[in-house]
């Protein structure tokens, strides 16, 4: 009897084994949690806009369990700060902040949107008052009062205090305790963590991650530009774009010497696919700066080809030009620039005038040197048929040659001049002569008359 209840216990036992081991055999794997990093550390403006909206798409697409916000900026555009602020509060997943510095003006909303604000020691929240971009004054009142709303509803939908959000723009607000009238509020982080505009101390994102979200079982995974975007940020450094204008201007003017080459104008057009594809797709260059330079680059060439000389069409042409290579390379809003800072839009400028003035150097040097290169002469008629090898033409009388006129439009080097009351082409050995100078022809071969101003060199 003992014997077999022995070998019952046996069997039983075994049952029981093997159905434990076949519940763990089913039981799923715990995975780790995905936590999803990216960096605000700069200026929010277009740039930053596409760059938060590329990560939040990434982290999406990564299946991220939460997000974590890197943040240290100053602020910047309103508009663009908007822009973040609705993309983190429209977002499915939990999303923190981590101010490793600063989280100023639109750091400072874009910090109130999130689900929890963690922050090193000696970092700071607020100064949200809205500024020009030009001396740092304070923006007009509409601007302040978008942001005050902006401030109050945010942090409404965070459960923090939105009397204290708003504190943080107007100074005109006082709070008991907090502020007096006159300052806009600034926390420290014991500030912050004291009226609720931090979850606590963290003196990185392990501790963040471990400590104070408790989590234990992770992989960070960190957001990295794509090798578009990278291109992209190659070509909107100011030392490429400058080198991009000097081909376009470069490109332009030899394509005009010798047309229908093609090389210098196909130069030329894929230097402006380049300068302004980047600007456009991060938002700093609108379609009606695009518009703009097309409509110098279409005034320039109708003052050339079609109305010879230097008048309205070249001026507004050239405006256009530099208007549009300018514009296109910051944030303006329009004609509206209250958030542009001044350092960019005289960098812009600069770096405009620059390229443009080392062209026009390039083309003075490079142009009489041109028709000598071989592997230009592949390409283009550089030769020269000399009289003395039975070469002749000659488009008008020899009866021209020596004679005295007045220039009907400024050569440069190309144009039309007067002799005895009739209109002919002319062109000069290179400089430019303003209208209604004298000049004499010194030569009648080809379908333009070579001539020179008078009192020149013989």
């Amino acid at each position: 009897m003992m014997k077999y209840l022995v070998l019952m216990g046996l069997f039983l036992g075994l049952i029981l084994d093997l159905k434990a081991q076949d519940q763990n055999d089913t039981l799923p794997e715990v995975s780790k949690k995905k936590v999803f990093t990216f960096k605000i550390d700069d200026n929010i403006d277009p740039r930053m806009n596409r760059r938060v909206r590329l990560a939040l798409e990434e982290a999406k697409n990564q299946e991220a369990d939460l997000i974590i916000i890197e943040m240290d900026t100053y602020g910047g555009a309103v508009n663009d700060a908007d822009d973040i602020r609705t993309m983190i509060l429209e977002l499915d997943r939990p999303i923190h902040v981590w101010i490793n510095k600063d989280a100023a003006s639109a750091g400072a909303l874009i910090s109130i949107a999130c689900d929890s604000i963690y922050m090193a020691p000696g970092a700071s929240i607020g100064a949200a008052t809205v500024v020009m971009g030009g001396g740092g004054d304070a923006a007009p009142d509409k601007y302040q009062s978008y942001m005050r709303s902006m401030m109050r509803s945010t942090a409404e939908a965070k459960g923090r205090d939105p009397k204290i959000a708003e504190a943080m723009v107007d100074q005109n607000l006082e709070i008991e305790g907090i502020t007096t009238k006159g300052s806009v509020i600034t926390f420290s982080v014991s500030e912050a963590i004291a009226n609720g505009f931090s979850e606590g101390q963290a003196s990185s994102l392990k501790e963040v991650i471990e400590d104070k979200l408790g989590i234990k079982d992770y992989e960070i995974i960190s957001y990295d530009a794509s090798d578009i975007e990278k291109v992209i940020a190659f070509f909107l450094n100011p030392v490429v774009s400058g080198f991009l204008i000097l081909i376009i201007f470069a490109g332009i003017y030899f394509e005009i010497q010798t047309p229908g080459v093609g090389f210098p104008l196909a130069a030329s057009i894929t230097a402006i696919i380049l300068y302004f594809i980047p600007y456009y797709l991060t938002g700093l260059a609108s379609n009606w700066e695009i518009a703009v330079f097309i409509l110098g680059v279409i005034l320039l060439a109708v003052e050339i080809f079609v109305l010879p000389g230097f008048g309205i069409f070249g001026i507004l042409g050239i405006i256009g030009i530099l208007v549009g290579l300018t514009l296109g390379m910051i944030p303006n809003d329009a004609f509206d620039f209250t958030f542009v800072p001044t350092g960019e839009l005289f960098g812009a400028l600069l770096t405009v005038i620059i390229s443009a003035l080392a062209a026009m150097g390039l083309i003075f040097f490079m142009a009489p040197k041109v028709n000598q290169w071989k592997a230009f002469s592949s390409i283009a008629l550089a030769g020269s048929q000399q009289r003395n090898e039975g070469y002749t033409s000659s488009f008008y009388s020899n009866d021209l040659m020596g004679k005295e006129g007045v220039t009907h439009t400024r050569l440069m080097p190309s144009g039309k001049i007067i002799i005895e009351d009739e209109i002919y082409d002319a062109y000069s050995r290179g400089e430019f002569i303003d209208k209604g100078e004298k000049v004499k022809v010194i030569s009648t071969e080809g379908t333009s008359l070579r001539v020179r101003k008078v009192g020149g060199e013989e």
